[in-house]
């Protein structure tokens, strides 16, 4: 008797199958590659840009909440970031959280982060365009790659500000920011930062 290969979900609990991209120009920038506990060590250090062919977008948005300061430098009277260098506590709060959206939105929590990613990463931004001795900016397009990553800054900082001096729990704030993201909703932060900088974009074209 040949013996069935057993399903890979994420944390044994959430399936990869199924999940779809809605923005056609970032599929190959979001790792969908099934996986269970997203942690690679740190494999894709060893050569430029395997961040998107190598790593889970669950790795790459749990290793952007760890950076030690990036949240505290965003946050007045915040010192620190969230459990900055205790990857397997994070790892434990984005179960938790994953297991929060589950219950709320009755949808794969994984599917509910790529949708926040989609609708978070920009499509034009500004740039410093210095000519003889005057600077103007000026609007430009962004690149899939930078997309996703301010896409997953935004939503690491809107977490970041929506758990500052907050009686909620962390992985209840950030099951929040992700469901408002994943919606589209005005409500979240991140989603605001976007259009924010969308708009300041159109007004430099």
């Amino acid at each position: 008797m040949s013996k069935t290969k057993k399903e890979i979900k994420l944390f044994n609990k959430w399936s990869f199958d199924g999940i779809e991209v809605g923005d056609i120009t970032l599929e190959s920038y979001i790792n969908l590659k099934p996986i269970i506990v997203p942690h690679s060590a740190g494999r894709h250090e060893h050569k430029r840009f395997w961040k998107s062919s190598k790593v889970s977008i669950i790795e790459r948005f749990n290793n952007r909440l760890l950076s030690p300061g990036f949240i505290g430098s965003k946050i007045k009277g915040h010192k620190s970031s969230f459990n900055s260098g205790k990857k397997s506590k994070l790892l434990r709060s984005i179960e938790n959280a994953f297991t929060l959206i589950e219950l709320l939105t009755k949808q794969n929590p994984i599917q509910v982060l790529v949708n926040a990613i989609i609708n978070t990463a920009p499509r034009e931004e500004t740039t410093k365009i210095a000519m003889g001795g005057i600077s103007y900016a000026s609007a430009v397009d962004i690149a899939p790659q930078r997309r996703v990553d301010l896409a997953i800054k935004y939503l690491v900082q809107a977490i970041g500000a929506r758990s500052h001096s907050n009686v909620k729990q962390f992985e209840e704030n950030l099951a929040q920011e992700l469901i408002l993201a994943a919606d589209n909703n005005q409500e979240s932060r991140a989603v605001k930062r976007k259009d924010e900088i969308e708009r300041i974009a159109v007004s430099a074209r």
